[in-house]
């Protein structure tokens, strides 16, 4: 270790740094040896939109965004870069393409090589997923049968078909978590939690399906012997190389030689940042509610789930199997559902003058008028929303899939757009109970659901969630459960705790329980009952 990081005073130290790289926002949490956050800063991210469904970022710009939010938290925390024991990432699955020496190469129509990460919400390989999935590759039961335009080798493929010359010259294709302890150490080693999730690493077996790669037409990366998708694979929290590089230690504000934590998938962060109350990670499923939704569940032992992403191990508690749902559309659902309301507009308006999001101005709104949060179902008035706006991501893995809203009438007043708004969220609860339904089936039976993510952080939508799931939604006092996952991450590479389970047994604390309303169970299994088949009818629409 660097002589100025060994040189850490005694007083108020093993302090902790999450760093969480989102959609729309790079985040910096700074965190105490008791798990308590002591300050966060925000950095806004670009986002590219391109022809079709094509969403690019900069790696340039992710990486200052992380810079000045480090930066910036420090500074409120009041920390000193010497106190600092260790830092963390997670970030959403999205592809960094790099050339020799780093340079950015350009991943799109529009030729800037500043625009060289294909976002995971970019669907683009929609098509190479589809082959992908025809040829039914054994490593296709590790990702419930059907790989996602959302992974990654679809996105290399489609490279490989319509860039080839970016293709051929890139130097190494990271998962955005691992390129960011890349760029702030120089190690290549990737996460198994990125590469078993997202790139069909085998981490059970600790090597990659060479015949996997050639069958789908990505020969050239096992011929090279994976050595430009990563060839060192570690359990999230392991120490990166000698940690910070004097460049990195420089733009971050910190001490050369802190040590960085091998990152994680941001959803995968909040897993460990809540799933450690009562129960534990076996006996939680994990539900990170923000832009899109993520539900994680731990067990002991692989469990094959149709249309679950998964049985992954040590993708987010090293040394257990995790399967992994979740819905494509969550938050950003409920945005574009309210966006289709004549009301939204004074709505919005009246929201931006109480300085809040126009979804808890709506939930505020609800409460006041209806008073218990479980008598809300009696708004959605007959309307029934499926929310798949981007398809649907589990259980059926279909890109294909779109929204359904029945029951809508000539209202324009805001009690109307209060009901979709209401039938938006049951909405949301019903996917989940879906997905939960059909993990029940294959074995897998978690009764408490552990919250965490923007979208989910209000009362009403808690309640809500478990009313119509039927399970107990509980919350952790962690205000920022995703920036504490990453913290933990790095209070293991930093040597406060001895592994990511201690880190989640120590940090994780439960703060409110929200148990299912008896009163409104019938009227939620006849609603749920609507759902499936408005998501039936849906499929099978022609023309």
């Amino acid at each position: 270790m660097n002589n100025e990081a060994q040189n850490r005073g005694n007083v108020d130290d093993n302090i902790l740094i999450g760093v969480d790289v989102g959609t729309a926002s790079a985040r910096a949490g700074v965190f105490d040896a008791g798990g308590e956050m002591l300050a966060t800063a925000k950095r806004d991210i670009s986002l590219f939109y391109g022809d079709g469904q094509a969403v690019e970022q900069s790696s340039r710009d992710i990486w200052q965004a992380v810079c000045d939010a480090v930066k910036e938290a420090l500074g409120l925390a009041g920390v000193k870069p010497g106190q600092v024991a260790g830092i963390g990432f997670d970030a959403t699955c999205s592809l960094v393409v790099l050339g020799e020496g780093g340079a950015p190469l350009a991943v799109g129509d529009s030729h800037d090589p500043d625009r060289n990460i294909i976002v995971w919400m970019d669907h683009r390989a929609t098509e190479q997923a589809e082959r992908i999935t025809a040829l039914n590759h054994p490593v296709l039961r590790y990702v419930g049968g059907i790989i996602s335009p959302e992974m990654e080798t679809p996105k290399l493929l489609w490279l490989k078909e319509h860039r080839r010359a970016t293709y051929d010259n890139a130097w190494q294709f990271f998962d955005l978590a691992d390129f960011l302890t890349w760029r702030a150490t120089g190690d290549l080693a990737r996460s198994s939690c990125t590469v078993t999730c997202k790139w069909t690493y085998l981490s059970h077996e600790q090597r990659w399906d060479e015949s996997y790669f050639r069958q789908v037409g990505l020969e050239e990366l096992a011929d090279e012997g994976f050595s430009r998708i990563g060839q060192h694979i570690v359990e999230p929290g392991t120490r990166c190389a000698n940690g910070l590089t004097e460049e990195a230690a420089v733009q971050l504000g910190l001490l050369p030689g802190t040590p960085v934590a091998a990152g994680i998938i941001d959803a995968h962060a909040g897993g460990i940042g809540t799933a450690g109350v009562k129960g534990g990670p076996a006996g939680n499923l994990a539900y990170v509610f923000g832009t899109s939704s993520c539900t994680m569940t731990s067990t002991h032992e692989p469990v094959f789930i149709p249309g679950i992403w998964g049985p992954y191990y040590s993708a987010m508690v090293p040394g257990m199997w995790l399967n992994e749902g979740g819905q494509s559309a969550a938050g950003a659902a409920i945005d574009r559902l309210l966006s289709l309301h004549p009301a939204a507009r004074d709505a919005q308006a009246q929201a931006n003058q109480r300085g809040v999001p126009l979804p808890v101005w709506l939930a505020d709104r609800v409460l006041e008028k209806v008073g218990s949060a479980s008598g809300a179902v009696d708004y959605t008035r007959g309307i029934h929303v499926v929310p798949e706006f981007l398809g649907n991501r589990s259980p059926f893995a279909d890109p294909h899939a779109r929204a359904v809203i029945a029951g809508l009438g000539m209202e324009n007043e805001t009690e109307s757009l209060l009901s979709l708004y209401v039938a938006g969220i049951c909405s949301i609860g019903y996917g989940l109970r879906q997905i939960m339904d059909v993990q029940q089936q294959a074995g897998v039976d978690t009764q408490a659901i552990v919250i965490s993510g923007g979208a989910g952080q209000h009362p009403l939508i808690r309640q809500l969630l478990a009313d119509t799931t039927g399970r107990t939604v509980i919350a952790t006092k962690a205000r920022e459960p995703v920036l504490l996952g990453s913290a933990i991450l790095a209070a293991v590479a930093g040597g406060v705790v001895d592994s990511v389970s201690d880190g989640m047994s120590r940090f994780c604390a439960v703060a409110g329980e929200y148990t299912p309303a008896a009163a409104w169970s019938e009227r939620h299994q006849r609603r749920y009952a609507s759902f499936l088949r408005l998501q039936e009818a849906a499929r099978g629409l022609d023309g």
